[in-house]
């Protein structure tokens, strides 16, 4: 059984930068906020962040279970694309066509916003601008590409998204069976935890405080009540993404999804030479169960994907610990898409969770009643939403309507997912059929999309 010489230990990118040796002090007792953040991850810091720029004198108070960047912004994959999860046609039939292409607009202009803030404040997060590439190795596959494709350029992507051949495709990645690619231009790779880590020492410069190591217990109208005492605010922020099931109340709100990476070791450069990858593009494939890759600094090769999505109950992963079948089966897709790195060792598997609402779009809001507001749902695609997240917030905090406050996905509510044990049947159920098309699709001779996935979706409504 394939295995890893490293497991858990929160991610990779920490075993890279090492984990936090010393954690910032708890809350003590009862505070006073203006603005109260739950969560020290992607979203409660831009969204401090922003805040603390457009109005100085607000007194910000971000509270942390763990430590800043514990969650998936210390885990993900380290895609910063300028997408984000949603459905273009739900959008549109709520709002019109052109507040959806407005959307595409400022999703889009994420990338540019992040990488000046980088900049700006000296982060250094082994930040890379490339293309995204998503290859097709079937003929199945290569159909859901191009019609992908259409349906982006289609809503406003024309400039930045298009199809390559194989040969193309081939000459940036050596994938064997590779049949076309999807280019997507402007995005970036990043070493994320490099990231948060830097930007919150960023947010605490501008004199926001932190605390970590302090459990929120409740949220109501003007308090946030933690297992060291309460902190009053008159605006409250959960941005708890993945983590948002673990609060009362909020078990049905967001599934925790889980998902999990691997490692290798760092490759010497003849199985580069074999590989090409000289444009570190990020790397993904159209199967139904996805993967996402990444070439790092270092020249190892990161492959993520969904091991074992969903646990009963809506219970998240602690320790980032992933179990031998997700070790597994990520192995197997990194041997069957780099089979040059398959003599090297598998240093490093981790995971986390991430946030998936009933219809897998995304998210951001605030109550002007109760001051509470919320962001997350990013069905794994947050690097970049959370930017955009962070800055409505603020936006809404500071009680202004601007282009951002009124984009469709502004105070949207979902409807809560269905009780156990029909949400746990039904996401197993989604995932068992996406692994039966992939495997119905790599079969000699198949030419159309399986339609057992597209039933896995109608499932659970993510069409």
């Amino acid at each position: 059984m394939s295995g890893a010489r490293r497991i858990g230990g929160v991610s990779h990118w920490y075993a890279d930068i090492g984990l936090p040796q010393d954690r910032r002090p708890p809350l003590d007792g009862a505070a006073r906020a203006d603005v109260a953040i739950v969560g020290a991850g992607y979203t409660g810091l831009w969204a401090a962040w922003y805040l603390k720029k457009a109005d100085p004198g607000l007194d910000i108070l971000v509270i942390e279970k763990d430590f800043a960047g514990f969650g998936a912004s210390g885990r993900n994959g380290g895609w910063l694309t300028g997408g984000f999860a949603w459905n273009h046609a739900t959008y549109a039939r709520a709002a019109g066509r052109e507040p959806v292409l407005a959307m595409v607009r400022a999703m889009n202009g994420t990338v540019d916003e992040v990488l000046a803030v980088a900049e700006a404040e000296g982060i250094d997060a082994d930040i890379r601008r490339t293309d995204e590439l998503m290859v097709a190795v079937n003929a199945p596959q290569l159909a859901r590409l191009k019609a992908e494709v259409a349906h982006r350029r289609a809503w406003g992507e024309e400039d930045r998204v298009f199809e390559i051949g194989a040969a193309e495709a081939r000459a940036r990645v050596s994938v064997p069976g590779i049949q076309g690619g999807m280019i997507v231009g402007n995005v970036a790779r990043i070493q994320p935890a490099k990231l948060v880590r830097g930007l919150a020492s960023a947010v605490e410069r501008l004199g926001v405080r932190i605390v970590e190591e302090t459990e929120v217990t409740a949220i109501h109208p003007g308090a946030v009540q933690t297992a060291r005492g309460a902190v009053a605010a008159r605006h409250i922020l959960r941005c708890t993404e993945g983590f948002t099931a673990t609060l009362p109340g909020s078990r049905r709100e967001w599934l925790p999804l889980n998902s999990a990476q691997i490692a290798t070791e760092p490759l010497p450069a003849e199985v580069w030479d074999e590989i090409g990858w000289r444009g570190h593009e990020i790397f993904g494939d159209f199967a139904h169960a996805y993967c996402y890759c990444q070439r790092t600094r270092d020249d190892r090769i990161t492959v993520g994907a969904r091991g074992v999505p969903y646990r009963f109950g809506s219970g998240v992963d602690a320790a980032g610990t992933p179990d031998a079948e997700t070790v597994r089966r990520l192995t197997a897709i990194l041997w069957r898409h780099f089979p040059a790195a398959r003599r090297f060792a598998v240093d490093h598997a981790w995971c986390g969770v991430l946030g998936a609402p009933r219809d897998w779009c995304a998210t951001v809001g605030l109550d002007p009643d109760t001051g509470i507001g919320w962001a997350g749902g990013y069905v794994g695609v947050g690097v970049s939403t959370s930017n955009l997240a962070g800055r409505t917030l603020a936006d809404l905090v500071r009680d202004r309507s601007t282009g951002l406050t009124r984009l469709p996905w502004v105070n949207r509510r979902v409807a809560a997912w269905e009780r156990e044990p029909l949400r746990w049947l039904g996401v197993r159920g989604m995932y068992a059929l996406y692994a039966a098309a992939d495997r119905a699709e790599a079969r000699p001779g198949a030419s159309r999309p399986s339609r057992l996935a597209e039933i896995g979706n109608r499932l659970t409504g993510r069409s």
